[in-house]
């Protein structure tokens, strides 16, 4: 199975709160937010890490580089600034046609036991061809703009919304998908849309089969005090 990471966006609310390090190499409990999925993401059977980072952040491209030419992660990056996260998944998408995929953004902090469970889970239902996606979601509401996410009592999904309607569970930004998802993809991309969201809305419409699967927790890295958060959060 292979993981993808968006790393491309400018951290720009992390910068005017004096946070001068980019998003991927803010460090959390001593480790980079790059280097823990990365770690993580190995310690889950990564096949392969495919990443996205922007151009302006020159320092994360070599750090990237660094890992790269080391080998010992079968890493393969892109350096491109995109306008939207669900261009940067479509720019990572060519390397993810031929298996099951985990995508996250790079400030996506979760229990590792919690997220290995989720791994498997995910592995074994795509393997039978169950479901075409496994979404993280949780009950724990610390965002901005959520995106809440409709279940059935089976935890399959029903939609996803802005408003809080449906308000058991918002998106935990960790996409398991299938390569069904692709075309998928790339027909948002030709419409001319935009953020993931609406990717997922499409993935509905669409109907591809997908299911939630609750973590107790997710947390974003937005603003300089959800480093605090986060660092409380992985020590419980």
């Amino acid at each position: 199975m292979k993981y993808a990471i968006i790393a491309a966006g400018e951290g720009s609310r992390l910068a005017q709160e004096g946070v001068q390090a980019p998003k991927p190499l803010v460090k959390v409990g001593g480790e980079h937010l790059i280097d823990r999925l990365i770690r993580v993401f190995m310690a889950n059977g990564a096949s392969e890490i495919c990443v996205i980072c922007n151009e302006q952040m020159t320092a994360v491209a070599e750090h990237l580089k660094e890992i790269a030419e080391a080998k010992q992660v079968p890493l393969k990056f892109i350096v491109k600034s995109t306008p939207s996260s669900m261009h940067s998944a479509w720019e990572l998408s060519e390397w993810l046609t031929d298996e099951p995929f985990v995508l996250t953004t790079v400030d996506t902090i979760f229990r590792e036991k919690e997220f290995a469970t989720y791994a498997k889970t995910f592995e074994l239902l795509a393997q039978t061809g169950e479901i075409d996606g496994l979404m993280g979601v949780t009950d724990y509401i610390d965002d901005e703009k959520p995106l809440y996410v409709g279940t059935n009592d089976a935890l399959q999904i029903t939609g996803f919304f802005d408003t809080d309607e449906h308000p058991k569970y918002i998106s935990g930004g960790i996409y398991g998908l299938t390569p069904k998802a692709i075309p998928v993809l790339q027909r948002c991309i030709e419409r001319g849309e935009s953020r993931m969201r609406n990717f997922q809305r499409a993935l509905v419409a669409d109907g591809l089969q997908l299911k939630a699967y609750p973590f107790s927790k997710v947390l974003d890295i937005d603003h300089a005090s959800d480093i605090e958060k986060a660092e409380a959060f992985l020590k419980m």
